[in-house]
């Protein structure tokens, strides 16, 4: 299948497609602050007015990084891929959770590779409407297979590198979270990696993200995560200071 190639501004316009409800809210807000200002006295003027910047700062500040991060960085070229091991994986599956924007690029990295792609989205427990609005604008990957978080149809030590692109945040009772990812270490072959990148609840996403950060976890969440599923962190580093990339193995090369 031949890779589909991302178009200028498609990150960001896709955050305003699927998420227009907040900048729809975030226009009121500033419509009625700056109405407000009109007909009040000097200092509720002052305040009206620094509040409805602030509003408007913050919005793009937000969708500047977002540019940033998911259309001028190297996040979807891939180019970090070559970083997940000295040898190029065979068997390949890449999970996420209703909204598949890497499939295609990795197809394009990897063509030789058996790519299997997993969708654990569920309408009842992933209730966020930008993701529905992204599923519905988006067809799945040829070959995508609906899954829940309770399974993984791959054999045991069978597949070389396993792919979480923005997908187990979305995950979001720990150990459900932590069941899901005991079951990609007994999928792993024991010099297989597991891949996950990530948004970290830490300053530079605060900064970006403002109180929208606090749907990311801290760095200190996924190490807890990552031991107690049986992985370790041989490295992580950063696509930008916005996205954390950890490139996992199994702990001692064993399934525990």
């Amino acid at each position: 299948m031949e890779a589909v190639m991302r178009k200028p501004y498609q990150g960001v316009l896709n955050i305003v497609r699927f998420n227009w409800h907040f900048y729809l809210i975030a226009i009121a807000i500033v419509f009625v602050l700056l109405l407000t200002s009109v007909f009040s006295d000097k200092m509720i003027f002052w305040i009206s007015i620094s509040f409805a910047s602030g509003t408007i700062i913050v919005t793009l500040v937000s969708l500047c990084v977002s540019y940033y991060v998911y259309d001028r960085s190297a996040l979807y070229n891939f180019s970090w891929v070559k970083e997940i091991s000295e040898h190029t994986p065979e068997s390949i599956v890449n999970i996420h959770a209703g909204f598949d924007e890497t499939s295609s690029m990795l197809k394009k990295n990897f063509p030789a590779a058996n790519l299997n792609v997993y969708d654990f989205y569920d309408p009842n427990k992933h209730t966020e409407i930008s993701i529905e609005r992204a599923r519905t604008a988006y067809p799945p990957f040829e070959g995508t297979l609906k899954i829940s978080t309770s399974s993984l149809p791959a054999e045991e030590s069978s597949i070389d590198a396993i792919f979480n692109i923005f997908a187990l945040h979305e995950i979001r009772v720990r150990t459900e979270r932590i069941n899901f990812l005991k079951l990609q270490v007994e999928a792993l072959r024991n010099e297989g990696r597991c891949i996950v990148v990530e948004h970290l609840r830490d300053v530079p996403n605060f900064l970006a993200y403002n109180i929208g950060f606090l749907h990311f976890f801290p760095e200190r969440e996924w190490s807890v995560n990552f031991f107690q599923a049986g992985l370790k962190i041989e490295r992580k580093f950063k696509i930008t200071p916005f996205i954390s990339v950890f490139i996992l193995k199994k702990l001692d090369g064993n399934t525990p």
